[in-house]
């Protein structure tokens, strides 16, 4: 059985793709002047921008917001704004001097859960359960879907993306324009023998492989590396919606498929980078608290408006993000006055501080080559444990699928 199949994908006609894709919702959430500069950007044109719910906006009218988003999904797919395509993608994204190579592909939510069950396709973070009501109610009403799901495959033989960019020469462009707000270069082309790479894919589930790198038969296909709430939210409702489907129709409803880019865990712009913390109306009594839950070989910085403080941490980077988080997590809900957000880049991270106070927490760095093991032989890391690259790396919205 395959847990890939291969989608119909809806692409923008007649329009300023420029405008069109925007940026993860789940990016600058404490920086609204970015926001602001791209809703003058894009103005009236059609955009993605009407299509999603950047979590900046979370607390902001949100049932308005939500009934918004529904609205301009139906005047697109009804003004005929789209056309259709059946295949997968292969997409290139160039951000500075880095490129990384993805696949556009659907998967089986049945293949696919948050917790830490022993299925194909598996989270990699815990799961912000707060987070998922207002994507979940965006998905009840939708008639499309546009995620900005990253999945990884730990291909480190590059047997399966690589061999098709090296052909990309030969294929139909699909796109191939400038992200808006600094987001580089991205370019797709049709991918002609999608069938092909499915196979590819299940050899990753070769039992003899799997043991090879995990030193046992676990089972895992792909691990979702950006966009866990996007794909968790998919789960929610498609868990509520089969229950009243047939066998025949659960089979092949659109809403169980799940579009996503597939990037190989060591291909090219692949940078694993800390999503470090701001916690707003943190004092010294905060700090000290944190303090005393840490210890260890390894240190971990705090920003504060007195300058800076290093803390004894654990060496292991795992278990001092595991120990940070859940301090902060135990202090927010002691102190409702507490409140976190994230924030990716340092540099940023001291621009919010200096804007808006608070204490922020650089986290550590957590390599890529330890995630499929660790996932498989400890369990999921804690929430916005790390970034694929920078915010301006970040997928973009820009491919839409029906699900309904």
């Amino acid at each position: 059985m395959s847990y890939i199949k291969i989608p119909k994908i809806l692409l923008p006609k007649n329009i300023s793709y420029e405008k069109w894709a925007t940026v993860a919702c789940d990016q600058f959430c404490a920086e609204p002047a970015y926001w602001n500069e791209l809703e003058n950007f894009v103005g009236d044109s059609p955009s993605t921008l009407r299509l999603t719910l950047a979590e900046i906006y979370l607390e902001q009218n949100q049932k308005e917001r939500i009934e918004s988003i529904q609205k301009h999904m139906k005047t697109y797919v009804e003004s005929g704004l789209f056309s259709e395509y059946e295949g997968f993608i292969l997409v290139e994204r160039r951000v500075g001097n880095d490129i990384r190579v993805g696949l556009i592909i659907s998967f089986d939510l049945d293949a696919y859960d948050w917790r830490r069950l022993p299925v194909p396709i598996r989270a990699t973070e815990e799961t912000i359960i707060d987070r998922l009501p207002p994507r979940v109610e965006i998905r009840r009403g939708a008639p499309i879907e546009l995620p900005h799901v990253l999945l990884l495959a730990d291909d480190c033989k590059k047997e399966i993306i690589e061999p098709i960019y090296e052909k990309r020469n030969t294929l139909e462009k699909l796109y191939d324009f400038e992200l808006s707000m600094h987001g580089g270069r991205i370019t797709a082309y049709k991918v002609d023998n999608s069938e092909a790479l499915i196979e590819k894919f299940s050899a990753l589930l070769n039992p003899k492989t799997q043991i090879e790198k995990y030193g046992q038969n676990i089972g895992i296909l792909l691990a979702v590396g950006d966009g866990n709430h996007s794909v968790a939210s998919a789960k929610v409702l498609w868990e509520e919606t089969k229950k009243s489907l047939t066998d025949a129709e659960r089979a092949n409803h659109p809403a169980r498929f799940f579009l996503a880019e597939v990037v190989n865990l060591y291909g090219g712009g692949m940078e694993f980078e800390p999503i470090h913390r701001v916690v707003f109306g943190a004092d010294e009594k905060f700090i000290e608290g944190l303090k005393g839950r840490l210890s260890g070989k390894g240190k971990v910085k705090l920003l504060t408006k007195s300058g800076t403080i290093y803390m004894d941490a654990p060496e292991r980077q795992s278990e001092s993000i595991r120990a940070i988080q859940e301090y902060i997590e135990e202090a927010v809900k002691e102190n409702k006055s507490l409140k976190i957000e994230y924030v990716h880049n340092e540099c940023r991270l001291q621009d919010v501080l200096t804007e808006f106070g608070g204490v922020g927490i650089v986290m550590p760095k957590f390599p890529n080559s330890d995630l499929f093991n660790f996932v498989v032989n400890v369990g999921n890391l804690p929430k916005k444990a790390f970034s694929i690259g920078e915010p301006e790396h970040k997928r973009y919205y820009i491919e839409a699928k029906r699900i309904k």
